[in-house]
């Protein structure tokens, strides 16, 4: 059986690609690059202020988190997942494993996200997904072991090694908030799909995990956003 990662793990093991992991000291440095390359990233960050760095726990309990969000509101995500955290305290894979059907759904978990946890958590427990080989692939090969298990997808993976692992270069061009976010920011007419704003997000190499927090929080605060969004809507 592969030993399992422990429920919340830090942060000490740096991207492989860069050697730099994302953190409260390196994204002071990453926002002043990214001001200093591109006008419009100053610009956001003189209007909206400093995004806050994001956190997830590492592991099966951040991936599992993950799913317990999808499809439903934050605060029935919320709701779930402290039920299943009392339910399932360690959150090791085996003990996830170890529940019945009946006392996951008295959790509030659907048929599809139990049914995803159980691959999650089987994959985990036998190996396909090892979270210490995690740090030693790069930002690609990490996401093609993730998103391996059911229920994973691209966005999934990405926001999981931006938030849970600090990989400081790496953009969700599939995040309709990133998206909505750039064409204000960047004045397009059209709402960019996810290839245009990955060729946007060059510019902002090796910084692109900084530059998301940025969009998402000029998303957050960006004025006249009712009129604007109806509009481009």
């Amino acid at each position: 059986m592969a030993k399992t990662a422990p429920k919340t793990k830090p942060k000490t093991a740096p991207s492989p690609a860069s050697g730099v992991i994302l953190d409260r000291t390196t994204l002071k440095q990453a926002l002043a690059e990214l001001a200093a390359a591109d006008p419009d990233i100053a610009r956001a960050l003189a209007e909206a202020g400093h995004p806050e760095l994001r956190d997830m726990p590492t592991g099966f309990g951040g991936l599992m988190r993950s799913i317990v969000g999808q499809q439903v509101s934050v605060h029935a995500a919320r709701s779930i997942w402290l039920r299943l955290e009392t339910a399932v305290p360690s959150m090791e894979p085996a003990d996830f494993l170890a529940m019945s059907d009946e006392q996951l759904r008295a959790v509030g978990l659907s048929g599809a996200k139990m049914k995803y946890g159980r691959s999650l958590a089987t994959d985990i427990v036998e190996g396909r997904i090892s979270f210490d080989a995690l740090h030693e692939l790069d930002d690609a090969a990490a996401i093609a072991m993730l998103t391996q298990a059911k229920g994973i997808g691209p966005w999934t993976a990405e926001i999981y090694l931006m938030f849970a692992h600090g990989r400081p270069d790496i953009m969700p061009g599939l995040d309709l908030g990133l998206v909505v976010a750039a064409q204000h920011l960047k004045k397009l007419r059209t709402r960019p799909d996810a290839k245009r704003l990955l060729k946007i997000a060059e510019a902002w190499r090796p910084w692109r995990s900084a530059a998301a927090l940025v969009l998402w929080h000029y998303r957050r605060n960006m004025p006249d956003w009712g009129a604007k969004e109806k509009k481009a809507t």
